[in-house]
């Protein structure tokens, strides 16, 4: 019986904000795995590691969560006034899929800094020493996004002094601009696919819930913390060790999902994990991160935790973050209401990790709620570059 070798393909191991992926030039992958299909989608799974059933994903890149489970392809863009094409992956831990509904935030951080060290972006627009505006064409949502990344003598610079709670090690700040971030494909051409702020979310076997749903950055589903017995303060442990909870918070999320457009039935979203995601807000407390810092209330307008891929997550995913500066944006929102209400352009909230500012340029256009920017800081870094390796006959 003969086996079949390993082959190597060009990759680099990056952490984007408080993620980590696997990023690869689109012309590095295997001729199959340069188009759309089950080809790239075997390929990702066993670069990372999954399926897999144990959930630890040791036999791959993967770190056995959500936040380090992805994959991205970057390119040269086809798209007028843009560097590059964005395209991001989430790997699914234990079943057999690659979630490319929507974006990822953090590593977008990450995608600014990649396209410039692998040489994606016109060596004329790059400072010798200064700031690299970015232009990225998020491809998985079709939106802009703009990453301002620091140069030092003709390289990014991945160093500094820029704190993000959430990692442990300071870093360079990256600025990231999301460009009309508002949603107007599948969900609808409205940021607020029911046309309401606030909903009565009717949870088959669960009860009826106040819910915002709003498509920006991504799709998400806020819900009161105290309306399903939370204080909005819980760290990881208290709910991921809870498979009931999870369970109650999945069927929250299928009902959004079905509410908002994104599914037709409930099975769909079996292989709809990444999207929409479920959060919950509450008003400003005193609360001990994971880290054991004290986060006094007074610090923050708001407190979030949200959910990925069933579990919640260490920090605040990047999108999820756009999604909660434009919701406080917009007053009558869940979370505007948890903010304190009127029209704030910023907001700091609390998160499991610490707490994180985020803003947003809301108005009303012929009766609708838009958004034309949100913008937060993040960093990013190579952590490991060179080959990875996988059985020829994977993909």
């Amino acid at each position: 019986m003969s086996n079949a070798p390993q082959i190597k393909i060009p990759a680099t191991y990056m952490r984007g904000g408080t993620s980590k992926g696997v990023f690869f030039r689109l012309d590095d992958l295997p001729a199959n795995c340069q188009v759309p299909g089950a080809a790239r989608d075997k390929l990702f799974m066993r670069v990372i590691g999954s399926p897999d059933p144990y959930a630890a994903q040791i036999d791959g890149m993967g770190g056995a969560t959500s936040s380090t489970s992805k994959c991205v392809i970057l390119s040269k863009s086809n798209q007028p006034d843009h560097d590059v094409d964005y395209l991001y992956g989430q790997v699914s831990i234990d079943k057999a899929f690659v979630d490319w509904s929507g974006n990822c935030g953090n590593l977008s951080t990450a995608a600014g800094a990649f396209a410039l060290q692998a040489g994606l972006v016109d060596p004329a627009r790059v400072p010798e020493n200064g700031v690299c505006v970015v232009r990225i064409w998020q491809a998985n949502i079709h939106k802009t996004i703009i990453a301002h990344v620091p140069v030092s003598n003709g390289q990014v610079q991945e160093t500094g002094d820029f704190e993000l709670d959430g990692v442990t090690f300071p870093a360079a700040e990256i600025v990231l601009e999301f460009l009309d971030p508002s949603d107007d494909g599948e969900a609808g051409s409205s940021m607020f696919p029911t046309g309401n702020l606030i909903d009565d979310l009717d949870v088959p076997g669960v009860g009826i819930f106040k819910a915002t749903m709003i498509s920006a950055g991504i799709p998400t589903v806020f819900v009161n913390a105290e309306d399903i017995g939370y204080s909005g303060t819980e760290l990881r442990e208290q709910i991921n060790g809870d498979p009931a909870q999870l369970a109650r918070f999945e069927a929250i999320r299928v009902a959004g999902a079905l509410r908002m457009g994104l599914i037709k039935t409930p099975e769909e979203a079996l292989t709809r994990q990444h999207t929409p995601k479920i959060a919950f807000v509450a008003k400003p407390k005193s609360y001990n991160a994971s880290s054991g810092k004290l986060i006094e209330a007074g610090e923050v307008d708001l407190l979030v935790r949200a959910l990925s891929m069933g579990k919640l997550h260490h920090a605040m995913m990047g999108t999820c973050a756009v999604a909660i500066g434009t919701a406080a944006a917009v007053p009558g929102t869940l979370v505007n209401l948890a903010a304190g209400g009127g029209t704030p352009d910023a907001v700091r909230f609390g998160h499991p990790s610490g707490t994180l500012r985020v803003g947003a340029q809301a108005a009303q256009v012929d009766g609708q709620w838009t958004v034309t920017k949100a913008i937060m800081s993040r960093s990013a870094r190579i952590l490991m570059e060179g080959w990875v390796r996988v059985p020829s006959d994977s993909f």
